[in-house]
């Protein structure tokens, strides 16, 4: 089997599974409770805050678990709006945002709040320039992803974090969930307030995430109840889970350079293979992209049928991001990269992990010219 969909979701490693299930079965107490047993739990969560507080050089103070990037983003967006809104009620994002955020932007809009969504250049870049001329005096928010999830495009953060620095109203949300272990995440220089990670990203266990919310920065909470998670997210805490999450982003991090050397072999391996087939189109930019997502296009081939036939040949890929990829409907952030329809109806996408090699990479070609040739006879 050869499993190129790693940014749909990743292997949790062997080490963090260990770890979830002896937390699970040997310190299962509820870390709100005042017995022994809830203190063990509560102490495992502490040292899990501090790991990832440590890894992500912030305060343990500024890190937050939730249920993953979807839940992240959620709180980030809309606990922002909703403390802010007397404030103001303009919020600026990009049209090549995951779902969570779009929806997430949908919904506030729905409520009186008004959304900028900023055009993209044919590499699915948004203009810092085109940031700074949005921004208006009841701008209470910035919210940019820092690698696409479609086609891995690198958006200017740094810049847009310089730029709000002469704003220091101004939220600033960063959607990190495609970047984590790939490029480097530095929080405080970028002026970043808002981060959000998903555990399933980088090894971790589906159903874990952390949000960082800066010093200072105030949020109204989505879920009321018990006031976990210093009031910000109500609800038992998932112990053993962000206890596997801190174990994860250790070893993806750890492994970070060689990693990443590695893959950017694997694509360049793909990409000059790819770039020679007839009908291919790639969309992933050469500069200016995250090394670990290849997006192309088979021009006349739907990506559902052709999904399937490399399936039946045990090679794993996707469409557009998991989340949107049962729409079957054509990619927004292709559409707004200036992509025709056609085209965005036939994109492809390979995501690949620090686990993958450049033999499954030359294997995987081999399966696409072959399914490509056989599905072309028949279309005949």
């Amino acid at each position: 089997m050869i499993y190129f969909d790693n940014s749909a979701t990743t292997r949790p490693y062997k080490e963090v599974l260990d770890s979830f299930l002896t937390v699970s079965t040997e310190y299962y107490g509820n870390p709100s409770s005042l017995h022994s047993m809830g203190g063990q739990a509560e102490n495992l969560l502490t040292q899990a805050r501090e790991q990832v507080a440590k890894l992500l050089k912030v305060k343990p103070f500024e890190i937050y678990f939730t249920s993953g990037g979807t839940e992240s983003n959620n709180t980030a967006i809309k606990g922002a709006a909703y403390m802010n809104r007397n404030r103001g009620q303009h919020i600026i994002t990009t049209r090549v945002e995951h779902a969570s955020v779009l929806a997430a932007m949908e919904q506030l809009n729905d409520e009186g709040f008004e959304i900028t969504y900023l055009p993209v250049d044919q590499d699915g870049r948004v203009s810092a320039a085109d940031v700074a001329k949005s921004i208006r005096k009841d701008t209470i928010l910035v919210s940019i992803m820092q690698v696409n999830n479609e086609v891995g495009t690198i958006q200017p953060i740094s810049e847009i974090g310089q730029i709000l620095k002469k704003y220091p109203s101004i939220l600033f949300h960063v959607d990190a969930v495609q970047a984590i272990g790939k490029l480097p995440l530095s929080l405080y220089q970028n002026r970043v307030d808002l981060c959000s990670l998903s555990a399933h990203k980088f090894h971790g266990l589906k159903g874990t995430g952390v949000l960082f919310i800066r010093e200072g920065v105030r949020l109204s909470p989505l879920l009321a109840g018990g006031n976990q998670e210093r009031r910000m997210r109500s609800g038992t805490e998932n112990v053993a889970g962000f206890v596997a999450l801190a174990k994860a982003l250790r070893m993806t991090l750890e492994i970070s350079e060689t990693g990443t050397k590695k893959i950017k072999r694997i694509q360049t391996i793909l990409r000059a293979e790819l770039q020679e087939m007839e009908g291919v189109k790639i969309h992933t930019p050469i500069e200016g992209a995250a090394i670990h997502i290849l997006n192309f296009s088979l021009e006349g081939m739907k990506s559902e049928v052709f999904i399937h036939a490399l399936e039946q040949e045990n090679v794993f890929v996707s469409t557009t991001s998991a989340c949107s990829s049962k729409k079957k409907s054509p990619s927004k952030t292709l559409l707004a990269m200036g992509v025709s329809e056609n085209l965005a109806d036939s994109s492809i996408r390979i995501s690949l992990s620090f686990d993958n090699t450049e033999e499954e990479a030359k294997a995987a070609v081999r399966v696409i010219k072959k399914c490509a040739d056989q599905l072309r006879k028949v279309m005949k």
